[in-house]
């Protein structure tokens, strides 16, 4: 049975339905409602909320619950996650596994509370200090808050890396149907856990390597786990882009706005096909080559001044035209308006 749901609310079910049992946090529009939704049903879950004093505090408490092998998560908005990257990069370094949500807003600065997609940098790239990364996962329906919401504790699991669901405050802020499924129970304890026994008193858990050479291993095994998700956990969806002279890269709510222009132009005579990335780390570099060794023509769309657009040239490699279009502020453009860049672009993509 489908329950209409706003995205927000999506992720803290999700969640405890993949078996989180506790959540650390400080409410920030537009995220807000998930710290509310998680006071509400954690504890009927049997788990634990706890509204900490800052975004400082509630990343520390994460990597706490994180050590104990706790499935446990966090989320914020643009500001807050600024304040936790110093932890994140701890959590990774000490590879914890958790769930972090950011719901973006407008920025830089206080900004305002309009949804927005400049965050990209932030979380994809890091965001942190030293050699890390962070698996990154990006709905754009409620549905799929739920969903990838539910898949990011297994990735973290996998990998044993925080993994960010990276969402538009559209998507946050929007209702829809969606289908949750059955619920699992809370994973046993990992072996490398540590909870306060007898049993766990050998593990360690840390990210301080004072002899150079250590540090470096440690780093290079970091390394390769990324390079494994790199090969095993790239998503993305492809659509109509078989014969599109022109590809459209979006993600979030952009995407379902880039549908709506593939339609538009198809019906006007212009060959074009949606790319949307769902991982954007990994990121789905390999099928970007192809399509771009195909003579493809790209148009990235981005709720902000560039930032996704950097990643799909570095794909593309110079083989072919990439053009881009943003709006800033809280500002979503409209399928027509889209369409009209595409429609401007044609002849400069047909011969830059």
């Amino acid at each position: 049975m489908k329950q209409i749901t706003k995205g927000n609310e999506a992720i803290v079910k999700g969640a405890i339905l993949a078996g989180c049992r506790a959540f650390y946090g400080y409410p920030i529009t537009p995220a807000s409602e998930i710290a509310e939704a998680a006071a509400l049903y954690m504890p009927q879950a049997g788990g634990v909320f706890l509204q900490a004093e800052s975004e400082v505090a509630a990343v520390n408490m994460l990597y706490g619950a994180a050590a104990t092998g706790v499935r446990a998560m966090s989320a914020s908005s643009g500001p807050g996650i600024s304040l936790m990257q110093e932890g994140i990069s701890y959590i990774a370094g000490a590879e914890l596994p958790c769930v972090v949500a950011d719901i973006m807003r407008g920025g830089p600065g206080l900004g305002n509370i309009a949804p927005e997609q400049g965050d990209y940098h932030q979380v994809v790239k890091g965001g942190g200090h030293g050699c890390y990364r962070t698996l990154v996962l990006a709905p754009n329906s409620v549905q799929e808050m739920a969903d990838l919401t539910i898949e990011a504790f297994d990735l973290a699991d996998r990998y044993r890396n925080p993994v960010f669901v990276l969402a538009d405050g559209y998507i946050g802020q929007m209702m829809e149907p969606v289908e949750f499924p059955e619920p699992i129970a809370p994973p046993k304890r990992p072996d490398w856990a540590v909870f306060g026994t007898g049993e766990s008193r050998r593990n360690l858990v840390t990210s301080i390597f004072l002899e150079p050479d250590k540090l470096e291993a440690h780093v290079m095994k970091l390394e390769a786990k990324y390079k494994r998700a790199e090969r095993e956990a790239v998503q993305f969806e492809d659509w109509r882009t078989d014969d599109a002279e022109i590809v459209l890269v979006g993600y979030g709510i952009v995407s379902r706005v880039l549908k709506q222009v593939v339609e538009q132009g198809r019906a006007q005579g212009l060959a074009l096909g949606l790319l949307r990335p769902i991982s954007l780390y990994p990121f789905p570099v390999e099928h970007l080559r192809r399509l771009s060794r195909r003579g493809r023509k790209f148009l990235v769309v981005e709720l902000s001044t560039g930032q996704l657009v950097e990643d799909v040239r570095l794909a593309v490699e110079g083989r072919c035209p990439v053009e881009f279009y943003g709006r800033a502020g809280g500002n979503v453009p409209s399928a027509e308006e889209v369409l009209r860049q595409v429609e401007s672009h044609v002849e400069v993509l047909t011969y830059v």
